[in-house]
């Protein structure tokens, strides 16, 4: 296999998680990339919504750069607008929401919106919540990904954008009126997360070839529970990169960048 870069790994993870006629709900950039090479590989009936509107089209004129790219729309079933797609989540219509974030905690709550200072006066504005908090609260299950660095896995998020499992208490979700059964899946380019069916707490999975639990334990501000069954990420093959590379995002508009 080749070398591959953080978020080729991160993207590959991501479609190995994504399952066969199934309907995702996706964010832009490496969402876009791992339904698309889910589809290229093991998944061919997989469905995907984007927040303009669009439900499964057919990705045949390239990655589309945003959710609300034309290309996203090439042959779709379904083109109704923002609100018609949100709907369809809140009737029970997507099985996944794949979302990004700058921040995550132990519970998978998830923060895009800003780090430092206040709502108002931040340090840094992020870009929000666009549709993820929506996608977060009505999908059945939530995809979180993001770099593993220790400032983003955090004891405490500065703003809640993204619900995931709350404080972790049982009926958190339903409390708060929200669908679905929560957090599912956080994924990086160094470790794969789960979450405990019990406390709602973070489980490490899967750990990168080279990586150790403890390694990624430094990366993670809060204590995370490790799985008696703790595995080895899977890598892409040739095959796999070709398609990334290739098919998925020629030019490197998201697999490129770098990890700070």
């Amino acid at each position: 296999m080749a070398d591959c870069t953080p978020f080729e790994m991160i993207a590959y993870t991501g479609s190995r998680v994504l399952e066969d006629n199934k309907i995702v709900f996706v964010g832009t950039g490496l969402p876009i990339i791992a339904s698309m090479h889910a589809q290229l590989t093991h998944a061919p009936g997989l469905g995907i919504i984007f927040e303009a509107g669009p439900l499964t089209p057919v990705l045949e004129m390239g990655m589309p750069l945003s959710v609300g790219d034309t290309r996203a729309c090439r042959k779709a079933c379904y083109l109704k607008g923002l609100c018609a797609v949100f709907e369809l989540t809140q009737r029970g219509h997507a099985d996944y929401a794949f979302i990004g974030g700058a921040q995550i905690d132990m519970y998978g709550n998830v923060n895009s919106t800003f780090e430092g200072g206040t709502y108002t006066e931040a340090l840094t504005r992020f870009p929000g919540s666009g549709g993820a908090g929506a996608m977060a609260a009505n999908c059945e299950k939530s995809i979180i990904i993001m770099a593993l660095e220790k400032r983003r896995f955090v004891n405490k998020l500065e703003f809640l954008t993204s619900i995931g499992f709350g404080d972790g208490s049982p009926d958190y979700r339903e409390k708060a009126g929200v669908m679905g059964s929560g957090p599912y899946r956080v994924i990086t380019n160094e470790a794969l997360f789960g979450f405990d069916e019990d406390s709602k707490r973070m489980v490490l999975l899967e750990v990168a070839p080279g990586r150790t639990a403890e390694q990624i334990q430094e990366k993670v501000s809060f204590e995370l529970i490790i799985s008696p069954g703790l595995k080895e990420m899977a890598e892409p093959t040739d095959e796999d990169l070709r398609l990334l590379r290739t098919e998925c995002d020629p030019d490197g508009y998201f697999l490129a960048r770098k990890v700070k």
